[in-house]
């Protein structure tokens, strides 16, 4: 066995010995185990810096155990998290609906016909329904952004809403 070492892992003299006796090792250690996709540079820095915050409670003796030990979990744990990564990945949105083809197709038509109407609106009356119905904005806030007054905004939206009604059921 090796020469003993003796003292607190936390003088800055210890430490950095330790680091350089070990930290080549525990790289190439992890790069032959893993290989290079897990990032076995980050892991060995990873282990380093669990060692300083650990210092007053690990004797110079067990660093080494330490260090090849938190690195080897600090790894699987980036392995399984690829694995679920990758797992998500696969995973391709369901493209059915429940919905049958005709609702699908009825659907897409009033649709049209709803964005046909809205083209048939009048300028103020499309931006104050739209501000109502698609924004949520209450009459009176409706009034405030477009400077008129409440009956005014009323006035666009119902009149809105009447030729709404009957362009769509014409088309």
């Amino acid at each position: 066995m090796g020469k003993q070492l003796h003292g607190n892992i936390c003088e800055e003299h210890l430490f950095s010995s330790i680091f350089k006796k070990y930290s080549k090792d525990l790289h190439d250690f992890l790069y032959y185990k893993f290989g290079e996709l897990l990032n076995p540079k980050d892991k060995v820095q990873e282990a380093f810096i669990k060692l300083w915050e650990n210092c007053t409670k690990i004797s110079p003796d067990k660093a080494k155990s330490f260090l090849f030990t938190t690195a080897n979990n600090l790894m699987l744990n980036e392995a399984a998290h690829q694995k679920v990564v990758l797992k998500y990945q696969q995973n391709k949105p369901k493209l059915s609906t429940n919905e049958s083809p005709e609702f699908l197709m009825q659907e897409t038509e009033y649709n049209d016909k709803l964005q046909k109407a809205l083209a048939n609106l009048t300028e103020a009356q499309r931006v104050a329904f739209l501000m109502n119905r698609v924004e949520g904005k209450r009459f009176k806030e409706i009034a405030v952004l477009l400077d008129i007054s409440t009956k005014a905004v009323e006035k666009r939206i119902y009149g809105a809403l009447e030729k709404l009604r009957k362009d769509i059921k014409e088309l």
